[in-house]
Parts: C-alpha cells; sequence; structure tokens
C-alpha cells in the first residue's frame, strides 16, 4: 500500500508548516494557538444512458488557525501555503482576538486528554484506476441497472469516484499529529416506467477500500430493483400504524440523536435532549456504542479536532443515556467533562437484533416500510418530527404494495421510547451503522 498516492506535501512538510505556524503566533504574543493543515484530492466520472456525463478532478489545500490571547478567541485561513500567506494569517487571527470579548470557556484542552502514540488505523487505501477503467465501470454499473427490466428506460447516471485527504492538527500544548485517508464509492440512480408512472431509485455503497465496495453490476441490480418496485406506487388514507425504517434510512434517527445530543446543542439549551443524562430515552432493546478505534472505518480517529484521545464507551445502554457527545468548549459550558468528540461522533454501532427485515415485517404485521425520506422537517427543540416519505404498505407481514405522497409524523422523544425492535441488516458503508428499525406507532398523513 503507498503511503503518498498524490499529495503535494508529505506529513513531515506539513508538520513543518504547523511548527512554523506556532512559532509566529508565539512572537505575535498568543497565550496559545491551535490548527488543522489539510490537502485533499480525488476524482469522479458519471455516465448516463452510456455516455460519459462529467468527468471532475478536485485539489484542494488549507489550513485553519486559531489563536488565544487569554480567554480571547481569534480565528483566520488561508489556502495558500507559503511563509508570507501563513504569517498574515496568523497576524489575521491575533488581529481578530484583541477585538474579541473574552470567553471563560475558551481555551485548548486540558494537556492529559491529549492524544499520543497513535497506531495506524489503516484508513489509506490507493485505487490505481484512471479515467478510462472508471468509465467502463460506470458503464457496467448502469447496464446492469437497464438489464433488470425493459421497463427500466431512463437513467440520472451512475458515478465513480476516489478521494484522498491528509491532515495534521497541532496546538501549543506539544500535540502534533494526523493521518491520510481514502474514500472510493459507486452510486446509480435508473428510473422505471414512463409517463406518469415513472419512479426513481438508486444505489450506492463507499469503503476505504475498493477491493471491499459491492461490485458494480450488483450496485447497478438493487438500483434497477428497487426502481422497478416502486412501480404503481399510490396514496394511503390518513391512519396510525407502526413503521419500519429501512437500514439506510435508519442512521438518519441516529444522526438525529448525535444531534440533539451534542454539545453545542445542549449548553443552548435548544434540544429535547437537555439534562436526560443517566435517564431512559430510548426503548430498553437500544444499546448504541461508539468505536473510534476500528480499523479501515469511516470515523475511526485516536483523537478529536481538539486533540482530545478517543474513547471506546457506550453511550446508550438498555435504553438509557450514559453520555453525551461533547467538545472541550461545549463541556465547559456545561460543567462536564469532554467526551472527545469535538468535531463529531466516532464511528456508532447500534446493537443488532436479531431479525432480518422480513422478520420485521412479520413482526409488524400492518403498517409502512419506508424507503426513501424527503425534506427536514426535525424541531430539535421540540422534537417535533415530520417528513415526507416513500416506500411500501404491508400486510400480514408481506409487503402488498408501493406507497408515495405521504407525510409520516411524531416526536422524537416518542420514537426513540416506541422502537420495538432492531433489524440486523446494518450496512457497511458510513460512519453510523443501524439495521432497519420498527417504531410501534406513529402519525401517516396520507388522502
Amino acid at each position: 500500500m503507498a503511503s503518498n498516492p498524490g499529495f503535494s506535501y508529505t506529513k513531515p512538510q506539513l508538520q513543518e508548516i504547523a511548527a512554523d505556524i506556532l512559532k509566529a503566533a508565539r512572537k505575535r504574543g498568543a497565550s496559545a494557538c491551535e490548527l488543522d493543515i489539510s490537502e485533499g484530492f480525488g476524482q469522479s466520472v458519471s455516465v448516463r444512458m452510456g455516455t460519459v456525463d462529467t468527468i471532475e478532478y478536485n485539489r484542494d489545500k488549507g489550513v485553519e488557525i486559531t489563536v488565544y490571547l487569554g480567554q480571547r478567541r481569534g480565528h483566520a485561513s488561508t489556502s495558500d501555503f507559503s511563509r508570507a500567506a501563513l504569517k498574515s494569517a496568523v497576524d489575521a487571527a491575533v488581529s481578530i482576538a484583541r477585538f474579541t470579548a473574552p470567553d471563560p470557556c475558551a481555551g485548548l484542552a486540558d494537556k492529559a486528554s491529549m492524544a499520543h502514540d497513535c497506531p495506524d488505523l489503516d484508513l489509506l487505501h490507493p485505487w490505481d484506476i484512471g479515467v478510462d477503467d472508471a468509465i467502463a465501470l460506470a458503464r457496467q454499473c448502469e447496464g446492469a441497472a437497464f438489464a433488470v427490466d425493459p421497463s427500466i428506460r431512463n437513467s440520472e447516471g451512475a458515478n465513480v469516484s476516489t478521494h484522498y485527504a491528509h491532515f495534521v492538527s497541532a496546538n501549543s500544548l506539544g500535540f502534533m499529529d494526523g493521518f491520510a485517508s481514502s474514500q472510493h464509492a459507486l452510486s446509480c440512480a435508473v428510473i422505471a416506467g414512463e409517463g406518469e408512472t415513472m419512479q426513481r431509485e438508486y444505489w450506492h455503497d463507499s469503503r476505504r477500500d475498493a477491493t471491499e465496495l459491492t461490485s458494480v453490476e450488483d450496485v447497478g441490480r438493487i438500483a434497477g430493483e428497487r426502481a422497478l418496485a416502486r412501480l404503481g406506487a399510490k396514496k394511503i388514507r390518513t391512519r396510525q400504524a407502526p413503521v419500519i425504517f429501512e437500514a439506510p434510512l435508519a442512521v438518519s434517527l441516529l444522526g438525529s440523536f448525535v444531534q440533539a445530543a451534542s454539545g453545542s446543542a445542549l449548553y443552548r439549551r435548544s434540544s429535547f435532549l437537555f439534562d436526560t443524562l443517566g435517564q431512559q430515552v430510548f426503548s430498553p432493546v437500544i444499546c448504541i456504542s461508539e468505536r473510534p478505534h476500528l480499523k479501515k472505518a469511516f470515523g475511526a480517529t485516536w483523537f478529536d479536532s481538539d486533540g482530545v484521545a478517543t474513547h471506546d464507551r457506550e453511550v446508550v445502554i438498555n435504553g438509557v443515556l450514559q453520555g453525551y457527545f461533547l467538545s472541550t468548549y461545549s463541556a465547559r459550558k456545561l460543567g462536564l467533562q469532554t467526551t472527545g468528540n469535538a468535531g463529531g461522533s466516532h464511528n456508532l454501532r447500534v446493537k443488532a437484533g436479531e431479525d432480518s427485515l422480513d422478520a420485521l415485517l412479520h413482526k409488524m404485521d400492518k403498517g409502512l416500510l419506508v424507503t426513501e425520506l424527503l425534506g427536514h422537517g426535525i424541531n430539535y427543540v421540540t422534537g417535533d418530527y415530520s417528513r415526507g416519505a416513500v416506500g411500501f404498505w404491508v400486510e400480514k407481514g408481506k409487503i402488498k404494495h408501493p406507497v408515495q405522497e405521504i407525510t409520516i409524523a411524531g416526536n422524537l422523544r416518542d420514537m426513540f421510547r416506541n422502537i420495538i425492535a432492531i433489524g440486523n441488516d446494518a450496512l457497511a458503508r458510513g460512519a453510523k451503522h443501524c439495521g432497519s428499525v420498527l417504531v410501534e406507532n406513529m402519525k401517516i398523513a396520507g388522502q
């Protein structure tokens, strides 16, 4: 495995730049400084109806610099790595800090909490694929979707993309580390039917290591089968019924939980989960763990954006909230300790149940299987939840017909507590893993 698949800077060079910035900040009178310096590049190829639609290349770099003058904070950034530009950025950050009101919670994390001796998490896996090969794969992917059924007549395209990034984080307490990573993805979106009966669906996969991607044939086939299954969709009458969130959508519920349990929402008291530590916020079937040190995983890291060491932990045990997602700053605002989550969560896993999706349908008996969500109707202050939905109506544990033009509504407090079961069908892609979720009862607005 190559250590540098095409970066313009090596890790030692980024570390040298970081050290120069810290030195410049000290000279300008900063009592503390922290920074992130990063570089990334990638390639994306899209094919539509067998013809090349887009070929895109991207390459970027940047430095984010934060300085402290006591409890006054200033921030500046630049994409220019020249000495003059970096000095100007430091000067700008210091100038901003001088005119900023003191914040008693501002400042670096405690030195004792910093990460050190960070082994390789195996996150960089170069994929030696040129444009021509990527085009060929995209055509295969789209072709597999069209081969599912003649009623699949149109396409929004198939995409093959690669992206690489590396960074160094550093601060004036002596912390300096970083790593490189890769992300490779396949996707396909096709349209079945014609006229007013047309239905669109898609499928995708994303991995650190391209050898672990779902095959292009399977990505295309699944996209085609999903589009075909939606033909003949209709509205249903407004009612209350159980709802299953299919695994790809279940992670959005997990994301809503993370947002509501994050420090910035909590100290602003703009979350329905404020002051719920140690309380029952989910049904007893729910256990959520954070595993930041899993090799090859998205979200894997030994430290957060503050340089604080990350740790395995149980966030929810049998429905009881064990911990929030706190940065150094938000923890101080709340009078708590950082959880190493500056920048977000790291590899969340919802403990799987024993049921397959088919078994969950049987357990639900009669209700709605949701396969697509539309809009963003979530109020995190109250927990109110209302989103457009597409899916399938289920009776006697079997899919009866596809459904469209409906809205599902409830409150996240009730939805979390009324989860009956979690499926064993979690997908490997992404940094949040959760199987399909069966919620006991929601309002479904239709005809």
